[in-house]
């Protein structure tokens, strides 16, 4: 099993550059702003050939007693009791503070291995910045910067050597990785995208707190149900462009737009005790355009009477009409009502947007819908299609040949994916349909009387002449 390493620290101190740092890649936000990290964020780190988790915390104020401040201490202090080791971040170039000494307490009496890491040291004298942090009583500091790098990968081998030697390192992990199923859950502020994630966890994995925009990150959280393993994804709330004002709630949409592309199936939470609006009909075809396998959550549908329900249905079947191919179910993530069907329906969904699709099979449906309702002729002609083979997965795409399919209207197309999504089953996925025309050698040659002779112009114009 892989060592935990926690960053911890108060806000602003440098750990998600720390965190981008070790892991590679730029999955925390990273801002001159106190207070943007607010849930754990998980990723892989290795040093040489030890691999290791690590885990980036919201800013820590042990005596908070109530707030969003509060919730993230509790984050901070469940990601510590599930640490191997602590790496305590503070800032050299501010000095030691007051919430810094609380801190060191805390993490002293947690007993887990600790290690200070004086971050923004460049430049500065190594022996001299590090000094007063020896008052926190955790064993030496280790000067760093975690934006050029200096410093850091002998503090992780310092961490990791805390626990002793590297264990024999898993060989399935590779392969282990390629059967997670990634699951994207989004939607506008305060739906219950976070208290949903905590349902399906049993445990308060995520903040979830009664004010929009509690989420601000892309947090990533892996779990196992049924023996499948999934990839959880909860992400910032998307709000209409004219109410995104804050610097961080940008960088927030973007996470989230990226999770949707990068998920193999997304969960897309609506609120029951509010009007669709246009901003969750954008959402929504987003994810259509990016081709994602999709299930739609109609969320806090406990404790509506039979009337506000009906008329739920009807205002979702009016304006969300476009998502036909999806399965909605009316759940409510506080109690965990209809959270089992919703992954059942995930499930589906992905298995018929990676679907095989034969082309002899393709073909005979194509075949019998043509029976059964020929396209609209154009002109003297009518559209043939000759046969249809599959041209990509996630999202299924097929690929119809034939003669005229350029005059194919928007209403047959729609026709043809209906009949394709029938047959073969494939509830819960966009199906795009791309028409090849066959190019006819006859069509385009000229008449025996039109072609030039050899010399062209020239001879023409004599001809004229005379």
């Amino acid at each position: 099993m892989k060592p935990t390493v926690v960053l911890v620290g108060r806000p602003n101190v440098g750990k998600s550059t720390l965190f981008n740092r070790l892991t590679k890649t730029r999955d925390a936000l990273v801002a001159d702003i106190p207070g943007l990290t607010r849930d754990r964020h998980y990723g892989h780190g290795r040093i040489g050939d030890r691999p290791f988790l690590v885990v980036d915390t919201g800013g820590f104020e042990p005596l908070a007693k109530d707030g969003i401040m509060h919730e993230m201490a509790r984050q901070t202090e469940q990601a510590i009791a599930e640490a191997d080791v602590v790496v305590f971040v503070v800032d050299g170039r501010a000095g030691l503070a007051a919430l810094d000494k609380e801190i060191a307490v805390k993490l002293r009496r947690a007993g887990r291995p600790a290690l200070v890491a004086v971050n923004k040291a460049e430049g500065l004298n190594p022996g001299v910045v590090g000094a007063e942090f020896h008052e926190l009583g955790l064993g030496e500091p280790h000067p760093i910067s975690a934006t050029h790098g200096e410093g850091v990968r002998a503090l992780v081998e310092a961490a990791l050597d805390t626990l002793g030697p590297a264990p024999a390192e898993d060989e399935e992990g590779a392969a282990v990785a390629d059967d997670v199923l990634k699951v994207a859950i989004v939607g506008r502020p305060n739906v219950g995208k976070s208290t949903m994630i905590n349902a399906l966890l049993g445990e308060e994995r995520v903040i979830a707190f009664d004010q929009p925009g509690t989420t601000r990150d892309a947090i990533d959280i892996d779990f196992e149900r049924a023996g499948r393993k999934y990839r959880l994804t909860d992400t910032a709330g998307l709000r209409r462009k004219g109410k995104v004002f804050e610097t961080i709630e940008k960088f927030s949409v973007i996470k989230t737009l990226q999770s949707i592309e990068e998920a193999n199936a997304v969960v897309l939470v609506l609120d029951a005790r509010q009007e669709v609006s246009d901003q969750d009909a954008h959402i929504a075809g987003f994810i259509v355009e990016s081709g994602r396998a999709l299930t739609v959550a109609v969320n806090k549908w406990d404790g509506l009477d039979p009337y506000v329900r009906e008329r739920v249905k009807v205002d979702l079947e009016r304006k969300l009409k476009f998502l036909d191919f999806a399965r909605f179910h009316y759940v409510s993530a506080l109690t965990g009502l209809g959270l089992e069907q919703v992954f059942r329906s995930v499930d589906a969904a992905y298995k018929a947007a990676t679907a095989n699709l034969p082309t002899p099979q393709l073909t005979r449906a194509l075949i019998d819908a043509v029976a059964r309702q020929q396209p609209p002729r154009h002109g003297v002609f009518r559209p043939k299609m000759r046969y249809a083979h599959q041209g990509g997965r996630n999202p299924p795409l097929i690929v119809i040949h034939g003669n005229a399919l350029e005059h194919i209207s928007d209403s047959y197309r729609r026709y043809l994916e209906s009949y394709f999504r029938e047959t073969f089953r494939l509830q819960g996925t966009p199906l795009r349909i791309q028409f090849n025309v066959s190019h006819n050698p006859y069509a385009d040659r000229k008449k025996p009387a039109e072609k030039p002779a050899r010399g062209g112009h020239a001879v023409a114009t004599g001809r004229k002449i005379h």
